[in-house]
């Protein structure tokens, strides 16, 4: 007897209030801390440096934003986009406890809307609320995000709902309390001199000098989160029918141009970071494929204080990534990703 299995959800099996507990779960191992952290470029040495972390008061290394996001958002990936022809928008991501290595993170998700397309018949928008939670039972990471999702049937009637309010999930960064028997200034060479919270201007804009090609190695990094959504692993899919695909071809799955455009970014601004408080809204602006070297670059929006902590700031960001696309014979300038992103930031008065 052959059994064909079907894995995934389409636009018409999803309705408004549906809960997900994603299968699996996924504990960080040290091998998988390694690999995101050094492949993402980060320098943070609240990251990379055991002694540096544990001088702050963490319990040892922390993993990195991107990875913890990644870790968040490819277990949604089964239930929620596997079907999805793109991911559209993330909301409201929020960071919470801090990972480890070791800790393990389980995944939920609601569905908190559904839209069918008014001109594409055989797609539509799903909006979730994604909450990850280790193994104490603590969030480390709630998402809201946008993805438009395939038909399994054209013909399938769909209605366009949505929840009133989207539940509040509680979610605040966690950073070890101020204490200045620590001594961290005889750490602060660790770090660069230019990064501390009164060193960001309102209105300036900072070129990240480093750019990252894109390999065949996306695929390795996708299955290393178990994202198994198709559209970045089987190309035999793509080529029964391309013109339905963007690009024709194997798109690079979109954590990995996000978790570049935060390393990248990071020794100019998130050397001196505890940590990323928010990413109030983001977006992929076009695709990433094998062959694209990412750039970045990161405009300060807004400084203020952070409540309760002298010894910190919150730095207000807009961080943009980008690829050179060749026309003629001439390079142009492709934005392929947008992130309004917020940051907890030492100052310098308290930590150099």
């Amino acid at each position: 007897m052959l059994i064909r299995k079907k894995r995934g959800n389409f636009l018409e099996d999803f309705q408004v209030g549906q809960h997900f507990r994603h299968k699996v779960g996924k504990t960080v191992t040290e091998g998988l801390f390694n690999a995101f952290t050094e492949f993402g470029m980060t320098t943070n040495p609240l990251s990379k440096n055991l002694r540096y972390a544990q001088r702050y008061g963490f319990n040892g290394l922390i993993a990195p934003p991107g990875l913890v996001m990644n870790v968040v958002f490819s277990q949604s990936v089964e239930d929620i986009s596997e079907n999805a022809r793109a991911n559209l928008e993330y909301l409201d991501m929020r960071f919470g406890a801090p990972v480890y290595v070791g800790d393990t993170v389980e995944v939920e998700t609601m569905i908190v809307g559904v839209q069918p397309s008014s001109r594409e018949p055989d797609r539509g928008v799903v909006h979730v609320q994604t909450t990850g939670r280790n193994q104490r039972g603590e969030v480390v990471l709630t998402l809201q995000r946008k993805v438009q999702v395939w038909k399994d049937n054209q013909d399938a009637k769909v209605e366009a709902t949505k929840l009133d309010a989207v539940p509040a999930v509680p979610c605040d960064l966690y950073v070890p309390s101020y204490d200045q028997a620590r001594n961290y200034q005889e750490l602060a060479h660790l770090t660069n001199a230019d990064t501390y919270f009164e060193d960001f201007n309102a209105g300036d804009t900072l070129e990240h000098s480093r750019g990252r090609t894109v390999t065949t190695a996306h695929m390795e990094w996708t299955a290393m989160l178990d994202n198994t959504s198709q559209v970045h692993s089987n190309q035999y899919m793509i080529d029964q029918n391309p013109g339905k695909y963007i690009g024709g071809q194997l798109i690079v799955y979109g954590g990995i141009p996000f978790n570049l455009c935060l390393g990248l970014s990071c020794p100019d601004v998130g050397d001196n970071a505890m940590g990323d408080v928010c990413y109030i809204t983001g977006r992929h602006t076009g695709p990433v494929f094998v062959g694209d070297t990412v750039f970045a670059a990161t405009e300060i929006k807004d400084k203020h204080d952070f409540p309760g902590r002298p010894d910190l700031g919150i730095v207000s960001t807009i961080l943009r990534g980008h690829k050179f696309v060749k026309k003629g014979e001439a390079w142009e300038k492709m934005e392929i990703f947008y992130l309004e992103r917020e940051m907890a930031v030492k100052r310098k008065d308290h930590y150099a």
